[in-house]
């Protein structure tokens, strides 16, 4: 009895696994494939995706909004729905690390070129060049290989940049007003003796109440904008004009250092530079208005004039000195990348891939709800204006930050701009020169004493000698002292190390 009770309850569970596993069978026939959907399967649970990036100032009213009309899109193409978590810059840093510490959830994050090495030295991202190839194929099919692959770090990419400007040109944005008053060639301008002589023009006609030279912003020096060598990243220890041979100098103690600084100090003391330049905290913006400035050094690309009218409120005339060069640093600018701490990596590239690829969702974060913060102008389908009525003060949605948010020659343009721009900056992007070292991302870890010693000493001088505001003759000596005394050359040397194996590996000569 007990024997047959036995075989009984055997045979009732196995025909209750069998008609689970049936169950569960006809269930899925029913839901149906997701084929062409990024890979997505409709029956897999909806991923829910956390999107951190920076945001300037507060976040707009209706971001709610937007971010629905988004995840509608992301449901039915890749079955994810997204949560944008926006952090001031000025906390950038400091909330970013405690997310990364505390293993918080993340599975997009914004990431600037300024500490990507340092970030990926961490472990911090995630390798993606399996994921792009499975997941990615609209990114990479919207950036150049060169410039996607500027982002390796020893042969693996951990961040795609976001498809903008990836170079730039070297020169000044003037007050368009006094350039016609003073009958001023701007294509004539193409070397600071050039320059010297259109600020000595505009002085001597404006007089004593007008300095006609600031940098680009407060902190920044002319060389940070006029300078005509690759960087490196940092400048300590930089590549003149871009080449030199893979030659790896001390740009503090060259010749050419040297006369710069001796012709923005003549610049200085005849007036053709404000004497509180080092310091003064009023913008160039406030300082064309008001017509004490003629002109501001700037990097420069086919948008210049159209944004720094925009900005400034009156005219603004560039004229460019050197032609537009991409570096490692103009491309890794601005990125996006998988953090370690994201369990969908491949869903996080689906959604990115979207962010590169889907014109909807482009501009619905860039300008939000058509209708409602946008109308398209009358006879086109890719230029918008304001609704009627409507004005960025009451708009509801403003994120000016399409330069951060995946492809933007996917964005629409504004009315009043040229509808062209995205042709015309793709032109100069595929036209600019490439620095010899473009793709080299330097590693400080290995002279990280010397790099922060260095670091304080490049603080205290810099901006007064690269403004003018101190006399080169006196300072740089004691400046190139320092230099040595905090271990410059030892990060110079460890940066050649670098270069010569990241050029032996790359096949660059």
């Amino acid at each position: 009895m007990k024997k047959s009770l036995l075989k009984l309850v055997s045979l009732l569970l196995v025909c209750m696994v069998v008609l689970s596993a049936c169950g569960g069978t006809s269930d899925n026939q029913d839901t149906g494939s997701s084929a062409g959907n990024g890979g997505a399967d409709n029956n897999s649970p909806i991923q829910e995706l956390t999107v951190v990036l920076p945001v300037a100032g507060t976040v707009s009213k209706d971001m709610q909004k937007v971010e629905d009309a988004i995840n509608k899109i992301a449901m039915e193409k890749i079955q994810a729905r997204v949560k944008f978590l926006h952090i001031s810059f000025g906390d950038w840093e400091q909330q970013t690390n405690l997310m990364f510490a505390g293993n918080e959830k993340m599975d997009l994050i914004w990431i600037s070129g300024s500490n990507y090495t340092n970030i990926v030295t961490k472990g911090q991202l995630q390798e993606l060049d399996g994921l792009l190839k499975d997941h990615g194929q609209g990114i990479t099919a919207a950036i150049d290989e060169s410039y996607l692959n500027a982002t390796k770090i020893g042969g693996k990419m951990y961040a795609v940049p976001t498809v903008r400007d990836f170079a730039s040109s070297t020169g000044v944005n003037m007050n368009k007003a006094l350039v016609d008053k003073y009958h001023i060639d701007v294509n004539g301008i193409k070397s600071l003796d050039d320059l010297e002589k259109v600020l000595r023009t505009v002085k001597d006609g404006e007089g004593n109440t007008m300095y006609p030279l600031v940098p680009g912003a407060n902190g920044r020096t002319f060389l940070d904008d006029l300078g005509d060598f690759d960087a490196l990243s940092d400048s300590i220890g930089v590549l003149p004009n871009y080449d030199n041979g893979l030659k790896v100098v001390n740009y503090y103690e060259t010749p050419e250092y040297a006369n710069f600084l001796s012709k923005i100090r003549q610049w200085y003391v005849d007036g053709l530079i404000p004497k509180d330049v080092a310091t003064s905290q009023t913008s160039r913006v406030d300082l064309i208005k008001s017509n004490e400035t003629f002109a501001y050094s700037a990097r420069q690309n086919p948008m210049s004039k159209i944004t720094e009218t925009a900005l400034v409120g009156q005219e603004i005339q560039p004229a460019e000195i050197y032609p537009a060069v991409a570096t490692t640093s103009s491309v890794t600018g601005s990125m996006w990348a998988i953090p370690v701490n994201s369990t969908v990596p491949d869903k996080a590239m689906d959604f990115l891939n979207l962010m590169y690829s889907d014109k909807d969702i482009v501009n619905l974060y860039d300008w939000g709800i058509e209708g409602t913060h946008y109308v398209k102008s009358a006879g086109s389908d890719n230029v918008i204006e304001y609704p009627q009525g409507a004005d960025p003060a009451n708009l509801g949605y403003s994120m000016p930050m399409g330069w951060m948010f995946g492809n933007q020659f996917l964005s629409y343009v504004q009315k009043g701009n040229d509808p062209e721009t995205w042709t015309k900056m793709k032109e100069f992007n595929n036209g600019a020169k490439r620095s010899k070292a473009l793709g080299f991302l330097f590693d400080a870890s290995p002279v990280k004493t010397e790099y922060a010693a260095v670091m304080n000493v490049i603080t205290q001088y810099k901006v007064p000698l690269e403004t003018g505001s101190v006399d080169p003759a006196k300072i740089l000596p004691e400046f190139i002292s320092k230099l040595k005394s905090a271990g410059v050359d030892k990060i110079v040397a460890e940066k050649q190390k670098q270069l010569d194996e990241w050029a032996n590996a790359n096949g660059v000569k």
